[in-house]
This record gives structure tokens, sequence and C-alpha cells, in this order.
């Protein structure tokens, strides 16, 4: 079982992990070991996820889940499985605790009196400075 906050928590056969051969680093041994890891969680049909919390993920993770419904996380940044085991189980559980924040709703405001005053007596003295600067005509002179 995966803990990702005090009340989400993912069981493991809804996990699934398969590994693949990764490219990079590695030497002759990365055309023969597996080491990268392409975890895969059903995050349409998974009983451990709240709604609003579903819902969020599929927004956050992007191209990352497929039609179906499905969440692939590919790791091959370690030349180890096991360690590329544990970072693609961190990556979803970051992504899952992301997914789990709830955003506090913008208030709008509007600006004080103070401020729209401030704001305007620049704008003024920008332009007087502006005229100052124009070009003379041949009329004033």
């Amino acid at each position: 079982m995966i803990r990702i906050t005090d009340k989400i928590s993912i069981q493991d056969h809804e996990i699934k992990e398969e590994f693949i051969q990764a490219s990079g680093p590695g030497g002759q041994n990365v055309n023969k070991v597996a080491s990268a890891v392409q975890l895969r969680f059903d995050v349409k049909n998974s009983s451990s996820l709240p709604d609003d919390v579903r819902k969020r993920l599929f927004q956050i993770s992007g191209k990352r889940i497929s039609s179906e419904g499905i969440l692939i996380i590919n790791a091959r940044r370690y030349r180890d499985q096991i360690k590329n085991r544990k970072d693609a189980a961190d990556r979803l559980v970051e992504l899952i605790q992301k997914a789990a924040e709830i955003r506090k709703k913008r208030v709008r405001t509007t600006p004080s009196i103070n401020s729209r005053i401030k704001r305007l007596e620049a704008k003024r003295r920008r332009s007087t400075i502006k005229n100052i600067r124009k070009n003379v005509s041949p009329d004033h002179e």
C-alpha cells in the first residue's frame, strides 16, 4: 500500500509495473537488462481516489494519461531497476498529492481610491513630459 495523504492511499494491486529496456547510460549492459520502469495506474476505475481528486488528476496529468484513463509514468533516470521503481512511485505520489491540494479561489478586488488617484497623476505627469518634448510647430517661431 502506498500512502499519499492522511485520507488517500493506493493499494498495490492497483499499480502495474512493466520493465523495459532503457536508453542512455549503462554501456553494453543497457541492451541486456530491463532497468526502466513503466508504471501504470488506472485513474478512471480506481476506488482509492475521491472524485474531486480524480478530476483534478485528469487535468494535471496532461499527455501522461491515456484515453482509457490510465496514467503512465516512465522512469528511466537511473541504471538500477530498484531506483527506477522508487522514482516512478515517488512521481505518482507527488502527482496525486498535487491533485489532492484544494486551490483557494481568487477573490477579485477593486483598486483603492488612493491607488487610482496615484495612477491618474502619474499618467498626467507622463503626458505633460511628452507634450514638452514634442517638436515645436513653425507657427510658434
